[in-house]
């Protein structure tokens, strides 16, 4: 079996960035939006759940990518229409 094309780190994070910075935008937010005082109580959750959220994104798109990659990288055989047709 010939080893999977890797996937390109550049190509990765740039597919990932609009992601990061919508995530990062959204803990701003939650921990903005937390009650004076309780600034961990109140964010740490839904900081913990888009943290989590992102994991699964990255992953996925990364998996996605070298699967990507590797088709790109197949060389199918040839159609039936390149074929002989057996004599008969």
């Amino acid at each position: 079996m010939t080893p999977m094309p890797k996937l390109s780190g550049a190509a990765f994070i740039a597919a990932m960035r609009q992601k990061v910075e919508a995530m990062l935008s959204q803990v701003a937010e939650a921990v903005n939006e937390a009650p004076d005082g309780h600034i961990i109580a109140g964010s740490e959750e839904k900081v913990r759940d888009l943290f989590g959220t992102l994991r699964q994104q990255a992953f996925e798109t990364a998996l996605q990518m070298r699967i990507d990659a590797a088709q790109a990288a197949f060389s199918p055989s040839k159609g039936s229409r390149d074929r002989k047709e057996p004599s008969q």
